[in-house]
């Protein structure tokens, strides 16, 4: 008896084990999974951002963002789009066009689920009077009825 009760524990186990572990594939996978239409939709919305930028078209570089958006900076999180633009203008903009020239290298994308997407990458800005500047960015990006745009932005 004692025997039967083992073998029926052990068979259980090993199923749920099996059944645990094809759902972890099965969510690895829908997870990791780049469907090329969003790596392209995604990936064309931040060439455009940088296209906008050099254009001097800021409310265009900034359409990539929700309206819900924060950046990280150095004295912490700056929600709205508004803020960003104010602080962009001041900052990297004169008479309405950049100071620098704006591209970005080493873009990855990965898919956090069927919804948001981690999109990291170096920026480079150079040219004009001001010395070359470069860092690194993270972006997260959510799937909207508009298509995607990035909710968080922190960049260094």
């Amino acid at each position: 008896m004692a025997q039967t009760v083992h073998r029926a524990f052990a068979v259980l186990v090993a199923g749920c084990c099996l059944v645990l572990g094809a759902c972890a594939v099965s969510g690895q996978n829908a997870a990791g999974a780049l469907n090329k239409q969003d790596e392209a939709q995604i990936l064309g919305a931040l060439q455009a951002s940088a296209d906008a930028w050099n254009r001097g078209d800021l409310k265009g570089h900034l359409a990539i963002y929700d309206p819900s958006v924060t950046v990280m900076t150095k004295a912490g999180p700056r929600p709205t789009i508004e803020a960003i633009e104010a602080s962009f203008a001041a900052t990297y903009f004169v008479d309405g066009k950049p100071r620098q020239s704006l591209r970005m290298e080493s873009v990855r994308l990965r898919m956090l689920s069927e919804q948001s997407a981690l999109v990291t990458g170096r920026f480079i800005l150079s040219g004009g009077t001001e010395p070359e500047q470069s860092g690194w960015f993270t972006l997260v990006w959510v799937r909207t009825p508009v298509g995607w745009r990035a909710i968080h932005d922190h960049t260094s």
